[in-house]
């Protein structure tokens, strides 16, 4: 069982690399909040696996649902591509 849940966290980190990546080099400033959003949700699902679920109950509410917002807000007050 412990195999297991240490496979499958390191799956979600890797795709948390991933997501982590692609926000970063995304032009699309919309499609890098989602790529961050999922970041997010990867980093609450190894903090679940930790057996730390005081850290994933405030983190999936600011993580993965406020900062979005946030960004999506700003993102339409402004430009939705980043210049190059």
């Amino acid at each position: 069982m412990e195999v297991l849940v240490l496979t499958l966290m390191a799956i979600v980190a890797l795709l948390s690399t991933v997501a982590t990546y692609l926000a970063i080099t995304e032009r699309d400033l919309l499609t890098a909040v989602i790529y961050s959003a999922l970041q997010s949700t990867a980093y609450a699902i190894i903090f679940y696996l930790l057996m730390a679920p005081d850290i994933v109950l405030v983190y999936i509410p600011v993580a993965v649902g406020l900062y979005p917002a946030v960004f999506i807000v700003l993102i339409k007050k402004s430009e939705r591509y980043e210049g190059g």
